[in-house]
């Protein structure tokens, strides 16, 4: 049976993380360090924290379910206990990108990351519908690579990500400087961005006269529609109004070199920022 050291096991990830893992082929030692992370593991999911020394002793992957700003810190702490061939299992790419982990060749490093629910589904249960983060009912797609280590290894962190972000529809391989333009380039620095502009987007129109759920309830009905249509949901095109509005918008909107944020350079700063 494997066994599975998960650091930071009560915290927001971790717990999730905790919950997915009850009850599967694994061997799971939880890792918590504050007070109120171990009661709520004990209250919610009648688990026992162990301190790390129990928990590293011949676990064969290691799960670093602990913020970014962290990873470096907690990695560089246990490395000296990972006996060689040890999964590390961190799930986001900032870390890894930034070259926050220990150098040892003897380890696989494994990143794996949720997309989220889409969007675009076919969930009817009301507590699928509602989870939109993923990793409780609703079903979502993730993003793995394989950092370093035997390629034998991707299938062994791969079937690990398959549980703790379950229910799981597609599983995409990527690099890990590929999963870094997804996150935070595209996910984050792009459309955290564009939606936060919509946001105030509604406050300027609310402060223009607009009722306030009347701008919300037009904004979001719109971008079901536009969405389905912008990214291929739904057979159509735009109407002639619609392309004339795009055309002066976008560059009243955006700059004319945006798609800077995606170069190396860009990708590493935000990465910088980050961690």
């Amino acid at each position: 049976m494997t066994t599975i050291a998960l650091f930071g096991a009560g915290g927001k990830m971790g717990y999730r993380l905790a919950t997915n893992l009850k009850g599967s082929s694994y061997n799971v030692r939880h890792v918590e360090v504050s007070d109120a992370g171990r009661q709520r593991l004990l209250d919610g999911l009648g688990f026992t924290a162990v301190a790390p020394d129990v928990a590293l002793d011949g676990a064969d992957v290691v799960v670093l379910a602990v913020p970014d700003t962290l990873i470096g810190r907690v990695a560089a702490g246990i490395s000296a206990q990972l006996k060689p061939g040890t999964m590390v299992i961190v799930l986001d790419a900032a870390a890894p990108f930034a070259g926050h982990l220990p150098e040892r060749p003897d380890l696989t490093y494994f990143v794996t990351h949720p997309c989220h629910p889409p969007i675009f589904n076919d969930e009817t249960d009301p507590v699928a519908k509602a989870d939109h983060f993923g990793g409780v009912a609703a079903k979502q797609h993730i993003v793995s690579s394989l950092m370093q280590g035997p390629e034998a290894h991707y299938a062994v962190g791969e079937a690990i990500a398959k549980v703790i972000w379950a229910p799981v529809m597609r599983s995409h391989r990527v690099t890990v400087e590929q999963m870094a333009l997804l996150e935070p380039g595209l996910s984050e620095t792009v459309c955290a961005s564009l939606l936060d502009v919509m946001r105030e987007a509604i406050d300027e129109v609310v402060r223009r006269g607009v009722p306030q759920q009347a701008a919300h309830d037009f904004l979001l009905g719109h971008m079901n529609v536009l969405a389905a249509v912008t990214f291929g949901e739904v057979p159509g095109v735009f109407s002639d109004a619609c392309n004339k509005a795009i055309q002066f918008g976008k560059p009243a909107l955006m700059q004319p070199d945006w798609k800077r944020v995606f170069e190396p350079a860009e990708i590493a700063a935000s990465i910088q920022r980050i961690t």
